[in-house]
């Protein structure tokens, strides 16, 4: 077996079970679950109503590179959302469906870190778990960079030292992040673009919240805006990764993109060629559907804001918990430790929300997600306004 398996740690939900075994909830209170961040808005009908009618795909075998019409919607919209110039993204090499970016994050791991012993990937800290184990798996090492409030949530990027950047094959950025909703600003974009220039790594950004914010008016800037403001037509270094799931309250369909640098996404093409990940042509044909329209995604929009203005005031004044720039995560910080507070809440009102600490490492002693919890603001308005309560009335009993 691969030794590197061996490195792996449990998924925080795993953690998260071993913690709660035994604990009695009140049978009364029904279960609120605000550990998992898994979308529960309904699904467009029309994007269903696309992948019914063509069923018939079942019998046609799927290219790895899927069909033009895909990456020409992919690329239209990365054109509208991003302020990308007309022409710069080529659909047939700037382009790349995948199934989901979990899926993408991992295999692009394994195709663009070249083993050595002294490989780095760099990611911030807390993270999405699926860097780190991809990391492991292919044969280099995670160095982590925390994200502490003094810094907004986002890693000090100026206080990485220059030994660890020339070491670093990849960075990972999060926008907003997993779990703290901070997004990366376009100054700092355009810097660690820099970096990769003057270091030669590649960053990832993996950008599957960029479509929950709040201002209609202000959507976040990504990767790609960074690259267009910059005139950088080829990419160069630059790689963004999307998903329908969270924008369209999708996940079961596993639709995604990668998108940037060509010189790099044709080689991970040939990797994908014999890693077996062709995405169904009529899942193809249904995500064109659902990337070629945004009434749907501003609805969305619609329902999250209502849902962390009304959690946001009950929370207010016994919970130390702010709006975040995007996502649908709150990043709260408890009073005291964190699995102590997620073991008790479970207990006493029925529940659940993930321990920071069981999202991030403990580097030199500092875990940057100890003292912190995640929750997923993911379940219908009346459940997360409950749930709101139980947690204030839960705070309220603890003060005394």
């Amino acid at each position: 077996m691969n030794r590197a398996l061996d490195l792996l740690q449990p998924y925080p939900f795993e953690k998260l079970r071993a913690l709660l075994a035994g604990a009695q909830p009140p049978a009364t209170k029904k279960p609120i679950a605000l550990s998992i961040g898994e979308p529960k808005h309904r699904s467009p009908s029309f994007v269903a109503e696309a992948l019914a009618s063509n069923l018939d795909q079942l019998a046609v075998y799927p290219t790895t590179a899927g069909l033009p019409a895909l990456r020409e919607s992919i690329a239209a919209w990365c054109e509208r959302r991003f302020g990308v110039p007309a022409g710069w993204l080529d659909a047939a090499r700037h382009v790349l469906p995948v199934n989901g970016t979990r899926e993408a994050l991992f295999a692009f791991t394994q195709a663009v870190v070249d083993r050595s012993p002294d490989a780095l990937v760099v990611s911030p800290n807390p993270f999405y778990q699926i860097y780190e184990g991809a990391t492991l798996l292919a044969g280099a090492q995670p160095h982590y960079l925390p994200c502490l409030a003094e810094n907004g949530f986002n890693p000090d990027f100026d206080a990485v030292p220059a030994e660890v950047w020339q070491r670093c094959q990849i960075l990972f950025i999060c926008s907003p992040g997993n779990p703290t909703g901070a997004l990366v600003p376009l100054d700092t974009l355009k810097q660690l673009i820099a970096l990769a220039d003057q270091h030669d790594f590649v960053i990832a950004a993996d950008e599957c919240y960029s479509e929950l914010y709040f201002d209609e008016q202000n959507p976040p800037a990504g990767l790609l805006s960074a690259c267009a403001e910059l005139g950088r037509s080829d990419f160069k270094r630059c790689v963004v990764f999307h998903s329908l799931s969270k924008r369209s309250n999708l996940p079961g369909l596993r639709s995604g993109f990668v998108a940037g640098d060509a010189e790099i996404l044709k080689p991970f093409l040939l990797y994908r060629t014999y890693h077996g990940c062709a995405m169904p042509v009529q899942t193809q044909l249904a995500s064109i559907a659902a990337w070629n329209d945004e009434a749907h995604v501003q609805a969305n929009r619609a329902l999250y804001r209502e849902k962390f203005d009304a959690v946001l005031d009950i929370l207010g004044g016994v919970l130390e918990v702010e709006r975040p720039d995007g996502g649908f995560y709150l990043w709260a910080k408890t009073p005291g430790d964190d699995t102590t507070f997620t073991r008790e809440l479970f207990e006493r009102e029925h529940v659940t929300v993930v321990p920071g600490s069981y999202l991030s490492r403990a580097v030199d002693g500092l875990n940057p997600g100890a003292g912190r919890v995640r929750m997923a603001l993911v379940a219908p308005l009346a459940e997360c306004v409950e749930a709101a309560e139980r947690i204030r009335a839960y705070l309220q009993e603890r003060q005394g």
